[in-house]
């Protein structure tokens, strides 16, 4: 058996249960299947794989909080530090009822090659917790943060571990953490990133991984002889991500013409009213039920379906695993040319296999959506150097990343014979690099 496929059942042996780890752990290792069978007999002396596919460290912790009937509530808190080969661990925190251990191992581990493949010093980590923030009164959401923050300050530093915001973790939750965390600490530093404007917070922070999922995708289009302008645009998601996304290919010509949340989807056949989607989402915090009176002509539909509308371009950006096969060979028969992923992972193998096999240009999470870890990055810097840059700096920074970055898996497929193939360049592309600072650094 090969030194690869030994270490893919050995994952699936030690991590029972954990489905979403062993998918991560199986695309990243058989795309770089070239490179380590290469030199499988130096690699398996230095037990180079064992390494990376097991985290630095695994921390989890439970987190009482009082509710606002005076009852106290116990949840259980994760930080799972990946790996710091080529810098400190850097990493969202998810907080939604789905969180559990193997779920924080997948984003970690996918996090190392994200973070690699941005170009900028920061190592791969992943934390939350089974809490869910909806329906939570201010006081509530400030009374888990506060505890969970009690416990992971431990554990993170400007230069060890700087977290991020992720699912369910949005500026109110990282402004109650770093509260906490600068009054247990007494640091006022840049432990966390996502942070407001007035504390050290970055511009277009809010807007990077929508916009640098833009970014790539008008990169891949244009390296095929095409652009985004005219293009029919199906996004999945109401979030962060995926307002921002629509916001952006709106910019470049397109026309965005779904959105979803966990209840339903909008089919809006004129272009989905990024306002409209803001106020519902951004502020009201509501459902997108109520889309519909602000554009009575839009279809809401329940469950899901976003797939099923004839676009050009797919973009997953709402959760993993939200992209079937029967959704990929739908994408196909209505003629879609490209799809990049905004989510972590949100295509299946068997989807994303039939989507290549197909002929639709496939670029993964860890690729596609970096502009946030990116910009996450770049808000580290103006911390360090105590500096806040122009919203027009901070995004010239990373449309630049992100070209760089398609320009880096493009070549990385190619000098594989694997031309086309993003999945393998971007694994293969983010592993060089790690892998080149783990030999420089001995066996830790």
């Amino acid at each position: 058996m090969s030194y690869v496929d030994e270490i893919i059942e050995q994952v699936i042996a030690k991590n029972p249960d954990e489905p979403e780890f062993h998918q991560a752990v199986r695309e990243v290792l058989d795309s770089i299947r070239v490179i380590i069978e290469a030199n499988e007999e130096k690699f398996r002396r230095d037990a180079l794989l064992e390494r990376l596919v097991n985290p630095e460290r695994q921390i989890k912790f439970r987190v009482p909080w009082v509710d606002d009937q005076g009852n106290v509530q116990v949840n259980t808190g994760y930080r799972v530090q990946f790996n710091s080969a080529i810098g400190p661990y850097k990493g969202g925190l998810r907080l939604h009822p789905s969180v559990n251990i193997g779920i924080i191992k997948f984003l970690g581990f996918e996090q190392i090659f994200k973070n690699s493949l941005t170009g900028l010093p920061i190592g791969g980590g992943k934390g939350g917790s089974d809490f869910d923030p909806k329906g939570k009164s201010d006081r509530e959401v400030m009374a888990f943060c506060q505890s969970f923050m009690t416990e992971l300050c431990k554990y993170i530093g400007a230069d060890t571990d700087v977290p991020a915001g992720d699912i369910g973790t949005g500026a109110r939750e990282i402004g109650y953490m770093y509260g906490q965390y600068k009054r247990i600490r007494g640091l006022f530093e840049g432990v966390l990133t996502g942070k407001g404007l007035s504390y050290g917070g970055s511009l277009a922070r809010t807007e990077a991984t929508g916009y640098g999922l833009l970014y790539i995708t008008d990169a891949l289009l244009r390296a095929h002889g095409e652009t985004m302008q005219g293009k029919t645009v199906v996004v999945s998601g109401a979030g962060n991500v995926a307002i921002y996304a629509i916001e952006k290919a709106q910019q470049l010509g397109a026309k965005v013409v779904t959105c979803s949340d966990s209840t339903g989807w909008i089919y809006d056949p004129q272009g989905i009213d990024v306002a409209a989607l803001k106020e519902i989402k951004e502020v009201k915090r509501a459902r997108l039920t109520e889309y519909k009176n602000d554009r009575p002509d839009a279809e809401y539909h329940e469950g899901r379906g976003v797939w099923q509308i004839k676009a050009d371009i797919a973009l997953p950006c709402a959760t993993q695993n939200e992209l079937h096969l029967d959704d990929a060979q739908q994408l196909v028969k209505n003629g879609c040319i490209a799809v990049c992923e905004g989510a972590n992972m949100p295509t299946t193998e068997e989807a994303t296999k039939y989507l290549q096999e197909n002929g639709v240009w496939f670029i993964p999470g860890k690729a596609a959506n970096a502009g946030g870890v990116a910009t996450s990055a770049l808000e580290m810097s103006q911390n360090s150097e105590r500096l806040s840059w122009s919203f027009e700096e901070v995004d010239s920074q990373l449309k630049k990343i992100m070209e760089s970055l398609y320009a880096n898996i493009d070549d990385a497929a190619k000098r594989f014979g694997m031309e086309g193939n993003y999945v393998a360049g971007a694994n293969i592309a983010g592993f060089e690099k790690v892998l080149d600072a783990m030999n420089a650094q001995g066996i830790v």
